[in-house]
């Protein structure tokens, strides 16, 4: 007895925290782990900031794939798109396109329960380039809606410019963080570069943190550093906006990899996610 009526009093409480945060979907949702999600990789561009060649968006896109494989999604959960997919054999990526892109999205969200969009490219105050072909705002925010839909969705944009994606995807249920400012560029897209600095500081901070929030922090607080160090200005200011659905989940909605690394770390078993 006393156990259903700790298990009524647990169930009262999630619907009041879901009813609190005005939340559209089940309150069971907060349990989902992340493994439960999809994502799709865009490397938009392949030339570096001078016209020359560049491998900095084809790295952090293969990197950044791997990395969230290692937050406990399969393969077959994340999609990599690059404008030359022929360069990368071992992870075959798609070919960049809005049309291609959109298409992924569509086959892997139904059966998801959050997606994560990830483009690393060049921007303009038009949108994030990709291909040959500029990606607007107010045309990824349809993507998104008629793919990921009332899902729980991040957004990542890495890119010059790219706070001009915030106004235009912002919705309860999606978190979006770029690189830069509306009127900001960011730094680390040249022909020598390995990654841009976002996306350097997205890696370095992915192993290290348990949820989304503490990420966005943790690269924010990284690219200020970076961009300190190496003497470049103005500042990008890396932008962060959370839609109130997702303030309450995604503090709960922890990363595989961060558990496992903190628990090899204290020198116990890993447990299965």
């Amino acid at each position: 007895m006393a156990r259903q009526r700790a298990g009524l009093r647990f169930r009262i409480c999630a619907l009041a925290l879901g009813l609190a945060c005005g939340m559209t979907w089940p309150a069971v949702a907060l349990a989902e782990p992340f493994q439960s999600w999809v994502a799709v990789v865009v490397a938009g561009d392949d030339k570096g900031s001078l016209g020359g060649p560049t491998k900095a968006f084809d790295n952090a896109r293969r990197d950044i794939s791997r990395a969230i494989i290692g937050l406990g999604l399969d393969d077959s959960q994340v999609a990599q798109f690059s404008v030359r997919p022929e360069g990368d054999r071992g992870q075959r990526p798609q070919k960049a396109s809005a049309r291609a892109i959109y298409q992924s999205l569509s086959t892997l969200a139904p059966a998801a329960r959050g997606c994560l969009v990830y483009f690393t490219s060049h921007g303009d105050p038009r949108g994030v380039l990709v291909d040959d072909q500029i990606l607007a705002p107010q045309i990824l925010g349809l993507m998104l809606d008629r793919s990921c839909g009332e899902k729980p969705t991040v957004v990542v944009i890495s890119a010059c410019f790219s706070g001009v994606f915030v106004p235009a995807l912002a919705k309860p249920n999606r978190m979006i963080l770029t690189a830069a400012r509306p009127d900001r560029t960011s730094f680390g897209c040249g022909e020598a570069d390995t990654y841009p600095y976002f996306d350097a500081c997205f890696l370095s901070a992915i192993d290290q943190v348990a949820d989304f929030i503490a990420l966005s922090r943790a690269v924010g607080a990284c690219v200020a550093e970076r961009e300190k160090t190496e003497g470049v200005s103005p500042p990008s200011e890396p932008q962060v906006w959370i839609g109130p659905q997702l303030r309450a989940l995604l503090p709960l909605l922890t990363f595989a990899g961060a558990r496992q690394a903190e628990t090899l770390r204290l020198g116990g078993p890993v447990a299965a996610p």
